[in-house]
């Protein structure tokens, strides 16, 4: 598993292997007959820092994967596996159940899953200070891993190479799109980048945490009292980010997602429209210490890495993949590289997106009706302190509604686009919107890779 080892190609006939596991009371999943290409490796992006990579070439009847783009997903947390839930929970293709899904991305482009930062997912440290602590860190671990990858697949090194991302996954989206940027002026690494998409995306954490209120009251999920509570301790995350003091805006992040726990009945952070049932509000305590990590690690990471996702990485995936170290088990590290990151857990990165920008970098922003912990009057907001020249003219725009099915007059989103900046707003979707609206989310990937 060393620096620069290139992958191989897996022999079709290990892929048609019967892999069996008993899960659900006995149920038994089979792996399909029919796949297309895979490859996938380790790359030691540190000393004690392996990161795990798994590439998908697309699979369309009409067009070899030369002729479609290269799209790299990364997932949310941060410890939230790609190779895992959104490979197998939204565009992999595959479901859950290794069943063959409709709506996979595949069909429209190559799809790299990389587990980040090390430790996520089959990525994994052999020492405890070999975790990244900041979104520098996490960019520079990413350069090592897409220098070596095309490197060792020229073959991808002039399609168009897109980095989609969810959650977490769109800050380190931002800045490893600003650093890929920079080392492709710089010659280090070749490849022909096209742009980032940043989905339901922590990128302003404080405008996020500043819209709760609202967003919940217009949704009747807050009454007059409650909205007044959510908004004090807002306030008090805004203060806290003025002052740099980041470590102690995360802990009062907590303390706010505990204020609207108690006063909507547990709402879905994830989907309003559903309610959190795993940890009752009652049990949450507004007297908060050491354990608000723990909370939050608990509040965002469960949903990454529920029971039978465990099942079947640790059981016929890791069985098919047959380099994962036997020791190790998927997600092991999770909880670690969540409690890592804790200090950059509320800096902003707008001036990222700036920057993108103004290098010409084509930037997607887009997110689902029904979030709430990055619900879209957040997305909005810090939008509009972008200081990028052009977006007023982005601004006036407006926007046109967009149909899955264009002989439906059922309106899926709406987006708005200008030069190398475009917003969706896709409706009747929550925090992962390919997971919620699968077909709408294809549509967009398209849309933003100029394939419709």
């Amino acid at each position: 598993m060393e620096l620069g080892r290139c992958s191989y190609p897996v022999p079709r006939l290990l892929l048609l292997l019967l892999l069996l596991l008993s899960l659900n009371g006995g149920a038994v999943l089979s792996w399909p007959t029919e796949e297309g290409k895979e490859v996938w490796d380790y790359v030691t992006v540190r000393k004690d820092a392996h990161m795990f990579w798994w590439l998908y070439y697309a699979t369309n009847p009409c067009k070899n994967f030369s002729e479609l783009p290269l799209v790299m997903w990364l997932q949310g947390g941060p410890g939230g596996s790609s190779t895992g839930f959104g490979n197998f929970e939204e565009i992999g293709p595959l479901d859950s159940n290794l069943q063959p899904r409709n709506t996979t991305w595949l069909q429209s482009a190559s799809l790299l899953f990389v587990d980040n930062p090390v430790g996520t997912g089959f990525s994994y440290v052999n020492t405890s200070d070999a975790y990244t602590r900041n979104l520098d860190m996490v960019a520079s671990d990413m350069m090592v891993l897409l220098r070596t990858f095309f490197d060792c697949h020229k073959e991808f090194q002039m399609i168009p190479f897109y980095v989609f991302s969810e959650s977490y996954g769109g800050k380190m989206a931002a800045g490893i799109g600003l650093e890929l940027h920079k080392a492709l002026q710089e010659g280090s690494i070749k490849c022909n980048f096209a742009g980032v998409a940043l989905g339901d995306s922590w990128i302003s954490p404080v405008d996020s945490v500043l819209s709760w209120g609202p967003y919940l009251y217009s949704m009747s999920l807050l009454d007059d009292q409650g909205l007044a509570e959510v908004a004090k301790v807002a306030e008090q995350v805004l203060n806290a980010v003025n002052k740099g003091d980041y470590m102690e805006a995360t802990r009062l992040w907590g303390e706010a997602e505990m204020v609207i726990e108690q006063n909507t009945d547990g709402v879905n952070f994830y989907n309003i429209l559903t309610k959190n049932t795993t940890v009752p509000a009652k049990e949450s305590s507004l007297e908060f210490t050491q354990s608000h990590l723990v909370h939050l690690c608990q509040r965002h990471m469960r949903h990454l890495q529920q029971d039978a996702l465990s099942q079947l990485m640790n059981g016929p995936i890791k069985k098919k993949l047959k380099i994962i170290p036997e020791d190790y088990s998927w997600g092991a590290q999770a909880t670690n590289v969540f409690m890592n990151m804790e200090g950059d857990f509320m800096k902003p990165v707008t001036s990222i997106v700036d920057e993108l920008l103004e290098a010409g970098v084509s930037v997607t922003v887009y997110n689902g009706q029904l979030d709430l912990i990055v619900d879209t009057i957040g997305q909005e907001a810090w939008v509009r302190k972008l200081k990028w020249p052009e977006l007023s003219t982005f601004n006036q725009l407006k926007w046109k509604a967009l149909y899955i099915d264009p002989r439906s007059s059922e309106t899926s989103a709406f987006v708005k686009s200008y030069k190398n900046l475009a917003f969706y707003w896709i409706l009747r979707a929550g925090h992962m919107v390919p997971a919620d609206q699968g077909a709408m989310a294809l549509k967009m990937m398209r849309l933003v890779t100029q394939q419709e």
